[in-house]
């Protein structure tokens, strides 16, 4: 086992079905019933949905009309991003009382790094409970929770006992919880590399864990050393409180297809305000302006263009967009237009120095 890793306590907070949890807080009506966040019967795609909804199958990035067909019953809200960061930052606040190393993923998620915090508790697992029931006390809302000594496997813990649990993965049960790990459930590893171990008879942790680095390095190139690491419950990222930002982006699923670039034009004259809007509230800057095109069958593409300047008004970001918008093949209607600014001018450099303590979880 990592040495270096066994001196962390390690917190994952998962909200439970959050957008779709505070819509059913908010409206009585809507309690224990399907519903999806976002999209409708007709297109757009569902954002959220309810444990209600998913018990037929319905996810997160299905399109609406699909979920509608899988699940009769299902009631479509629309997104209240500005009610759902409420709360967030109210989360995020009791967060605080325990933590400054707090971690936010997104509205729904955060890594909390406990080795030493406010309240003085010595275990990891009891203050995990203690900011669950803070949480539905002052929210309403339930949470679970994975423990252990990294980011990674505290990732994995928090799915263990989904809803309102949690699960805690001692120092000395690491290896051994994830060699039983089917490797579909490795926080990083996606469809497509999960296929590509599949065939290459690699589908549980033990599986990994049995092949030598050269192997891995040999089919996975640079990320070879990261699976061989994990996989012995070594993952030494740190719990940055100060998130860095990789791109800040805007994007519209529009109620009728777009077929010509006229139309588009018009469409992303509005999301490049929204870009600047957003941009100028955070004090963002980039140079590398990407622009999305979604389908009416769902292909997507992608152009980009790099700037040696920092962009950051809707003017910087027309001039980019008309001349990737010029280039563009416009081979079918399009029902989704994105904007998104990279290469930020955020300060990657700020390190957290963490105390090496005896656990006890």
């Amino acid at each position: 086992m990592a040495v270096q890793n066994e001196h962390r306590k390690i917190i994952h907070i998962d909200m439970d079905a959050f957008y779709a949890s505070v819509e059913q807080l908010d409206n009585s009506e809507l309690k224990g019933k399907p519903i999806a966040v976002g999209g409708n019967e007709v297109r757009g795609v569902v954002s959220a949905a309810s444990y209600e909804a998913r018990k037929y199958g319905v996810r997160s990035a299905m399109p609406g009309a699909l979920a509608k067909r899988m699940c009769p019953t299902l009631i479509f809200v629309p997104l209240r991003f500005e009610r759902y960061k409420q709360i967030s930052k109210q989360i995020n606040s009791i967060f605080l009382e325990y933590t400054d190393l707090v971690e936010p993923l997104s509205l729904d998620e955060a890594f909390l790094d406990v080795t030493t915090n406010k309240k003085a508790f010595e275990s990891a697992t009891k203050l995990a409970e203690e900011i669950r029931n803070r949480i539905f006390q002052e929210t309403g809302l339930t949470a679970s929770a994975g423990i252990s000594i990294n980011k990674f496997v505290a990732k994995i813990a928090s799915d263990y006992n989904k809803p309102n649990g949690q699960y805690t993965v001692p120092p000395d049960q690491v290896e051994s919880f994830l060699e039983k790990q089917p490797i579909e459930n490795f926080f990083g590893i996606g469809k497509v590399t999960a296929a590509k171990m599949n065939e290459l008879g690699i589908r549980k942790g033990i599986d990994l864990k049995r092949k030598e680095l050269c192997f891995l390095t040999q089919f996975f190139g640079n990320q070879g050393l990261h699976y061989y690491n994990i996989v012995r419950g070594i993952h030494n990222s740190e719990v940055k409180p100060n998130r860095i930002r990789k791109s800040y982006a805007t994007e519209h699923t529009f109620s009728e297809d777009l077929y010509t670039k006229r139309q588009m034009m018009e469409k992303l004259v509005i999301l490049s305000k929204e870009l600047e809007d957003g941009l100028q509230k955070r004090v963002i800057k980039g140079r590398t302006l990407t622009l999305k095109v979604k389908f009416s069958d769902f292909t997507q593409k992608t152009k980009s263009k790099t700037s040696d300047t920092f962009l950051y008004t809707q003017h910087d970001f027309m001039l980019f967009v008309e001349e990737l918008l010029l280039n563009f093949d416009m081979e079918k209607p399009v029902r989704l237009l994105g904007l998104s600014l990279s290469k930020l001018n955020t300060d990657e450099n700020n390190k957290i120095q963490y105390k090496q303590l005896t656990l006890n979880f």
